[in-house]
C-alpha cells in the first residue's frame, strides 16, 4: 500500500557468493580425486586395456598359447631410453612369465619418471594380470645410470570363456615413461653404518 515502509529483503549476495565458492571448491576436489578413482576403476575392471593387479598365480595352466608383445615409449622431455630385453614372448594361458625392461638416463642430471601402461586389444585387459610391476611409482635415475625393471604377469585362463576373444592370439603390453610430478619422489633411506668389530 502507498505509504507503507518497504519490507527488508534478506541479504542474497553473500549467500550466492558462498554457494559459488563451495561449488568451485567441490569441483576442484572432484577433479583431483577423479584420477586415482579412475585408475582404481581401470585396474579392477580392465577397462580401456588397463591390466589388472593379482596377488597370486592361477592354480592351473592351459595349452592354448598367446604371444605377448612389448611396446615402449618415452616422453620427449624426459631424456631416457627405454626398451624390452625381449620384443615378444609366447606363454600358455595361466603361465607366470617375467619380462625385463632396460631403462637408461641419457642426460647429465638426475631425473625421475613414472610409467603408465595399457594392453591392446583393450578387451584383453580384463584377463591380463600383473603380479609385480614398476608402473605408477616414480623411478629415479642418476646421470647416465642404467637400470633393469621387471614385470611379472600372466594371462588369466578364464579368457577361454569369453568367446568374443577366441580369435585373439597376440596381445601388446605398452609402457610409456613420463616425467615424475614434483613432490612424487621420495628420498631414499640412508643406510646405517655397519657395527664395528669387537676389539680382541
Amino acid at each position: 500500500m502507498p505509504g507503507d515502509a518497504a519490507m527488508p529483503r534478506p541479504p542474497r549476495k553473500g549467500l550466492t557468493a558462498a554457494l559459488c565458492a563451495a561449488f568451485v571448491f567441490g569441483m576442484v576436489g572432484m577433479a583431483f580425486a577423479a584420477v586415482p578413482i579412475y585408475r582404481i576403476f581401470c585396474q579392477l575392471t580392465g577397462y580401456g586395456g588397463t591390466t589388472r593387479q593379482a596377488d597370486r598365480a592361477p592354480a592351473a595352466t592351459l595349452d592354448r598359447m598367446i604371444v605377448v608383445r612389448f611396446d615402449t615409449n618415452v616422453a620427449n622431455d624426459l631424456g631416457w631410453s627405454f626398451r624390452p630385453e625381449q620384443r615378444e614372448m609366447s606363454v600358455k594361458l595361466g603361465e607366470v612369465a617375467e619380462a625385463t625392461f632396460v631403462v637408461e638416463n641419457r642426460t647429465d642430471r638426475e631425473t625421475a619418471g613414472v610409467a603408465a601402461f595399457n594392453v591392446s586389444p583393450g578387451d584383453v585387459g580384463t584377463y591380463f594380470n600383473k603380479l609385480s610391476c614398476f608402473c605408477f611409482n616414480a623411478q629415479t635415475l642418476k646421470p647416465h645410470e642404467q637400470q633393469r625393471y621387471k614385470v611379472v604377469y600372466f594371462v588369466d585362463p578364464a579368457i577361454v570363456e569369453d568367446h568374443e576373444l577366441d580369435s585373439v592370439d597376440t596381445v601388446t603390453l605398452s609402457y610409456s615413461f613420463y616425467p615424475a610430478a614434483p613432490g612424487s619422489i621420495r628420498p631414499k633411506p640412508v643406510a646405517s653404518a655397519a657395527p664395528a668389530a669387537n676389539a680382541l
